[in-house]
């Protein structure tokens, strides 16, 4: 692991927040690297409110979308809500649907197969619409570079409103209103929303004109935090108000969907991390495995036995999801030694026969073991499908776009995309984008990067600051836990490795002559030896709380040793 500490803040700047705030230097210092200069921001920070959220009519487009579904209310339309088959698509269309359900029954939604279909906007959806009397079109989570799809619809008389967060490519489809916050021309104050946000603020759009106020959308926060959760965006601004409010309402009266799904989990108040690695992965087990339709049924079920009947059905799916994503990533291991490219920038694997639905994740995977931008391909029908996932600070979209000309397709961000290509084209391309990140990554970017906030002692972790740095949730990309570093630490000689196979390391650390703590490093049970023998050592971690048998106690949550 790579440490890098990040720069104090300067002196006046620290001084004159603390004064501001009357807080001390290691808040004060967490708060201008999260770019809270000022009281007000730091109101913001520490009092997410709904109020603060930006007016939905800033954005580019959003009174011609507005325009067009009163038009289709009037008329009594037959509207159509299309989404990806992921959790940010799924909880769109479940968003949409439950919501324009309350004001007209002329309501129906479509998932793409994933197999059949693929990623998108499809023909085959259109298709549908058409030969189902769908005047309208609500595309969430994607259409942004849907060009043809959009004239294909336009030549049946379908219209179409596009809610996107994709970055858009150099041309915008022709449809009746695109809201995207990436669009160039785009003035709308926060560019971070993910699909299931941007579908949200179509909501607070529509709900202005029924005489709603935020305090009525509240019961939909569950499904935008579950997808901001699931999508890994930022968690500031914004993103950082709806993630607050929907972790809220997923602890206290989440809809009978999520109610089911965690209704087995014996924590008492769900995180964002919690949503991330509970929630999440299996909503996106029904579109993996089976049909994204399942997690739409389960998030817009309203009956609690029945939600739980969707639930159980999908926790199948999530336990087939594992088995094949352990399978196939042994397998991509496997080939990457036999074909001894461990000196490469880059790991592009592929096997036909891989599963479509768990390949996302088998690249992430593979970036645990070899940490590089990583691209896994299967085949898809006649083509080849693949998702690529990048490394911290490397923008795999930008290399993708240089190495476009052996794609058919592809869109992303910058640490996720898909696309597809013709198999003679697999090589060729393969080349292609080694060369691209050979020439534009730095070498750094290659060793995972611990980023920590600052140095502090042992003596220095009290109750009042886990206080104030609780109030730093939700965490998440851009807001991280914050990370310290401690030197000269010692283990009072408790040290042992734990865990079904003795992977995990618990130590009681004390500095010098300050209180010890208990502290857990998952998987670090390999640098047990560093801490062996009253030897001195440094230690990067962040501080939680810990909940055992009713008990609470201040734990450091190690993240490394040397």
């Amino acid at each position: 692991m790579r440490w890098t500490t990040k720069s104090k803040p300067e002196k006046q700047k620290l001084q004159a927040l603390q004064n501001a705030l009357q807080i001390d230097e290691i808040i004060a210092s967490l708060l201008i690297q999260r770019g809270i200069n000022t009281y007000e921001e730091a109101r913001q920070f520490f009092r997410p409110n709904l109020e603060d959220l930006h007016d939905p009519y800033l954005m580019k487009d959003m009174d011609k979308a507005v325009k067009r579904i009163e038009t289709a209310f009037q008329n009594q339309e037959n509207i159509l809500v299309f989404g990806d088959y992921d959790v940010d698509g799924t909880t769109s269309v479940s968003l949409m649907s439950s919501y324009l359900k309350t004001i007209t029954q002329n309501i129906a939604t479509y998932i793409p197969d994933r197999y059949d279909e693929g990623y998108g906007i499809s023909y085959k959806g259109i298709d549908f619409a058409d030969d189902n009397g769908f005047s309208l079109i609500i595309a969430l989570d994607c259409g942004i570079k849907s060009i043809e799809h959009i004239n294909y619809a336009k030549e049946k008389n379908i219209d179409f409103i596009i809610c996107d967060h994709h970055r858009p490519g150099n041309e915008i489809p022709d449809a009746v209103a695109v809201l995207d916050p990436k669009q160039e021309d785009c003035n709308y104050p926060y560019k971070e929303l993910c699909g299931c946000g941007v579908g949200f603020k179509l909501i607070q759009a529509l709900a202005q004109k029924q005489n709603q106020t935020i305090e009525d959308l509240t019961p939909y926060l569950d499904l935008v935090a579950t997808a901001i959760a699931a999508d890994i965006v930022p968690i500031t601004g914004e993103n950082r108000i709806l993630a607050k409010f929907g972790l809220d309402v997923i602890n206290s009266n989440p809809r009978p969907g999520i109610k089911a799904l965690i209704q087995n989990v014996k924590k008492q108040k769900l995180s964002i991390t919690d949503v991330v690695f509970i929630i999440a992965p299996r909503i996106n087990a029904a579109g993996r495995i089976k049909h994204g339709n399942y997690a739409v049924e389960l998030l817009t079920e309203f009956d609690l036995e029945q939600a739980s009947t969707f639930a159980a059905q999908i926790e199948s799916f999530n336990v087939d999801r594992k088995d094949l994503d352990k399978q196939i990533t042994q397998e991509a291991l496997l080939q990457i030694q036999t074909n001894d490219e461990n000196d490469k920038f880059t790991t592009v694997v592929y096997q036909e026969d891989w599963h479509k639905g768990v390949i996302g994740i088998v690249a992430s995977r593979l970036i645990e073991t070899h940490y590089r931008p990583t691209i896994v391909f299967t085949k898809s029908g006649d083509k080849l499908a693949a998702s690529a996932r990048s490394v911290k600070d490397f923008d795999i979209y930008n290399a993708l776009e240089a190495s476009s000309e052996f794609l058919e397709q592809f869109g992303g961000h910058m640490y996720a995309a898909g696309m597809t290509l013709k198999e003679e084209n697999y090589l060729a391309f393969k080349d292609r984008f080694e060369e691209i990140v050979q020439q534009t990554i730095h070498p750094d970017l290659l060793t995972p990067e611990i980023s920590i906030d600052m140095e502090i002692d042992l003596d220095q972790i009290d109750e009042k600051l886990i206080r104030i740095l609780k109030q730093f949730e939700p965490h998440g990309p851009e807001n991280m836990s914050p990370v310290f570093i401690t030197k000269g630490l010692n283990d009072t000689g408790y040290g042992k490795s734990i865990g079904k196979e003795e992977e995990h390391l618990r130590l009681y650390v004390k500095q010098e002559n300050s209180n010890g703590f208990g502290a857990i490093g998952f998987g670090l049970a390999k640098k047990k030896t560093a801490t062996e023998g009253h030897r001195k050592f440094d230690a990067v971690y962040s501080i939680e709380e810990n909940e055992w048998n009713g008990n609470t106690s201040i734990q450091l949550r190690l993240r490394d040793i040397k």
